[in-house]
C-alpha cells in the first residue's frame, strides 16, 4: 500500500486541506476531498475535515485509494514526442489540443492519445486526467510532461509544487514596454463575475509571480516579442499578469481584448518553449526544448516585414 507524504510550507499554510493537498500531490480539488471523505488522509496522525486550515510545519500522510482503469478510449492521436521512457513522456503539445477531458471536450485530448499510445500511464491523477502532472491552455503549444507511474507523477508534481521546474514561455504582446524586463508579483483568484477566467481582483488569491524580458520591438506595430519566466504555476498565470500591466498577448480573446487582426492568429501567441526537471528515478537533470511552431514564426514574421518597410 503506497502511503504519500507531505510537510505544508509557507505557500500552503491557512489553506484548507483540501486545496493544500491538491497543490501538494498534483490531483484536483475533489479528488482530495474525496480522499479527505474516506478516512485516507491524515494531519499530524489525526483525522481531519476537508474543510481545516493548515499550519506551516503539518505532515500530511496519505493513503490513495486504489484507483480503477480509465475507461476512456485511446484515440491513435500523432504526438510529437521529444523524450521517452518508461518512466515519463515529453511532447510538443500543438495549439488547439485540450489536455484532458473536460465539459464539452469529451474526444480528442491529449490524454486520449497518450492512452493510445503507452501502454500504462500513471492513475493517481484518476481516471480522467491519468498521466497529467501539469496542463498547458488549449490555445498555448509547448512541451509537456506526463507520468507513466505513480512515483514518477508525485516526483514530479512535488518538483512542480515546489517551483523547481525551470519553465520559459515565448509570447507576442500588444503594447511597448516601458523597461527591457520586468517582474509581476500580483496574486491570482477566480474572477468575481466570471467563473471561467481568473483576475488579480478575484476571489480566494493565491501567490503569483511572472518575470519577463523583450527579446524584440516592433514600434510600427506596437508588439513586442517577450521570454517568460513563471516562478509560480496559477491558472491563466501568464496571460492574467501581462493583461494586468498592459500588455496582453496578441490573439487572446478572454484577456486581450484583442482586435480583430490579432484574433486572426486563432489562439494567444503563447508558447511553452522549455521544460528542465530532475527525472524523478534517475535523479538527472533533464531539460527539453519544442521549436517555436509555423504559426507564430508567420507573425513575427511579418511583425519584422512591416518594420523593414516603414524606413
Amino acid at each position: 500500500m503506497t502511503v504519500l507524504h507531505f510537510i505544508v510550507g509557507e505557500s500552503e499554510a491557512d489553506q484548507r486541506i483540501d486545496s493544500a493537498l491538491a497543490a501538494m500531490a498534483g490531483i484536483t480539488r475533489s479528488q482530495a476531498r474525496r480522499w479527505i471523505d474516506a478516512d485516507r488522509v491524515r494531519v499530524n496522525d489525526r483525522c481531519c475535515r476537508a474543510s481545516q486550515l493548515v499550519r506551516s510545519g503539518d505532515a500530511l500522510d496519505v493513503t490513495p485509494p486504489e484507483l480503477a482503469k480509465s475507461e476512456l478510449e485511446p484515440e491513435a492521436i500523432g504526438l510529437a514526442i521529444l523524450y521517452e521512457d518508461e518512466h515519463l513522456i515529453v511532447i510538443d503539445k500543438p495549439a488547439g489540443m485540450v489536455v484532458h477531458p473536460a465539459p464539452g471536450h469529451s474526444r480528442g485530448t491529449l490524454v486520449h492519445a497518450l492512452l493510445h499510445h503507452c501502454e500504462n500511464l500513471a492513475g493517481i491523477g484518476g481516471v480522467e486526467r491519468p498521466g497529467i502532472v501539469h496542463r498547458l491552455d488549449r490555445g498555448t503549444s509547448g512541451v509537456l510532461v506526463a507520468a507513466k507511474c505513480d512515483a514518477a507523477h508525485h516526483h514530479l508534481a512535488r518538483q512542480f509544487h515546489d517551483h523547481t521546474i525551470e519553465r520559459i514561455y515565448r509570447a507576442v504582446v500588444r503594447g511597448t514596454p516601458g523597461a527591457d524586463e520586468g517582474h509581476v508579483d500580483r496574486s491570482i483568484g477566480r474572477h468575481p463575475k466570471d467563473r471561467k477566467r481568473m483576475s488579480v481582483r478575484g476571489a480566494a488569491p493565491r501567490e503569483a509571480q511572472t518575470r519577463w524580458r523583450v527579446t524584440r520591438r516592433f514600434p510600427i506595430s506596437q508588439r513586442a516579442a517577450l521570454d517568460i519566466f513563471p516562478a509560480t504555476g496559477r491558472t491563466h498565470q501568464i496571460r492574467v499578469h501581462l493583461a494586468s500591466i498592459g500588455l496582453p498577448i496578441v490573439g487572446d480573446p478572454v484577456y486581450g481584448r484583442s482586435r480583430s487582426r490579432d484574433l486572426e492568429l486563432g489562439r494567444p501567441a503563447l508558447h511553452a518553449a522549455v521544460l528542465g526537471f530532475v527525472h524523478p528515478v534517475s535523479g538527472q537533470p533533464m531539460r527539453f526544448e519544442a521549436p517555436l511552431p509555423a504559426d507564430l514564426q508567420a507573425l513575427l514574421a511579418s511583425l519584422e516585414r512591416r518594420e523593414r518597410e516603414s524606413k
